[in-house]
């Protein structure tokens, strides 16, 4: 999956369309989603980005949700079960599990991207190396 991304980086590195396609280039390539795609920093809280997947929540704030958590620890998280993290938003009732990757813009988080999953413990750590694989490329590769 980052061969493609990268090639599709070098076509159109515009944040938007990248976006666009890398969402769809996840939905298509990893089994059992429900949800892939970004939420944007803007003005110090998450908003909703090119995504694949049932309508989203519009706004998270920072800390909030595992998107928030994962903005305002700038970690990567792997949720094997959402029901069990406090906190959680539930945009889509079918999801049971997700995993939520920080990307940088000038060392700041400008993104994340949030994989959702109707099956439980859906993410392996394999997972989270090659998405945090995807997110490297993205910030070498994206003009913002």
């Amino acid at each position: 999956m980052k061969q493609i991304i990268t090639e599709l980086l070098k076509t159109e590195p515009y944040y938007i369309s990248a976006m666009s396609n890398i969402s769809a280039v996840i939905m298509d390539q990893m089994p059992d989603l429900n949800w892939a795609g970004f939420y944007l920093v803007r003005d110090g809280r998450l908003v909703v980005g090119p995504f694949q997947g049932k309508p989203a929540c519009i706004h998270i704030r920072k800390g909030r949700g595992v998107c928030g958590t994962c903005f305002d620890t700038d970690k990567t998280i792997v949720v094997p079960d959402v029901h069990r993290f406090s906190g959680h938003i539930a945009c889509d009732s079918a999801s049971n599990s997700e995993i939520v990757i920080p990307i940088h813009r000038n060392g700041e988080v400008a993104a994340v991207l949030d994989i959702d999953s109707p099956a439980f413990d859906r993410f392996s750590e394999d997972d989270r190396r090659m998405l945090e694989g995807v997110a490297e490329v993205m910030e070498q590769l994206l003009e913002w």
